[in-house]
């Protein structure tokens, strides 16, 4: 799930950046903090999207900078059980696909696929069931359901799985949806 939060922190404004434009040097080391990083509490923290106070600085006796508490808001993408994601695979191995949910990837384990016996094809890079002869390959469009979150202190795990109904490649979907209509 995609949000938008507020953030307080305090900023450490060099002295090399006295001078300058307060909100522009202020956003500046936000971004290099905050941006691109994964935090276990909040989820992956993707742009800061504007500063919305900084507050006066102060300065602490043997060291010259100037130190600003500050609000501001930061686009972040926290993953949740059971929510349905739609990615692309973006890469398939023996024991499963990796499918990019944005700007993290999950795994779909080949048990998770399909109901179906999965085959995999080396040479292609598909996994391709037995009976239905659906074949699964990279750049492939997919719904999938959040079914495991496994988070360390800088990297989040997600396994998926797409073998309910309504979930899968999209052309599964549409084969499904058309033989629920027939």
């Amino acid at each position: 799930m995609y949000r938008i939060i507020t953030i307080n922190d305090t900023v450490r404004v060099p002295p090399k950046e006295f001078g300058k434009d307060l909100s522009v040097t202020v956003l500046g080391i936000l971004r290099n903090k905050y941006e691109c990083k994964w935090d276990a509490d909040i989820g992956y923290l993707l742009v800061v999207k504007s500063v919305r106070k900084v507050n006066v600085g102060r300065v602490i006796p043997g060291d010259g900078a100037a130190y600003h508490d500050v609000d501001f808001e930061m686009l972040i993408y926290t993953p949740k059980i059971f929510e349905i994601v739609q990615g692309e695979i973006v890469e398939i191995l023996e024991f499963g696909a990796f499918m990019r949910l944005g700007p993290m990837d999950g795994l779909v384990h080949v048990s998770q696929i399909t109901n179906d016996f999965i085959n995999f094809d080396k040479k292609n890079r598909t996994l391709t069931g037995k009976e239905s002869k659906h074949i699964l390959k990279e750049k492939d469009l997919c719904m999938a359901r959040i079914i495991t979150l496994s988070s360390k202190s800088d990297v989040t795990k997600i396994g998926l799985t797409m073998r309910q109904s309504g979930l899968g490649k999209l052309e599964w979907i549409q084969e499904e949806k058309q033989q629920g209509e027939a």
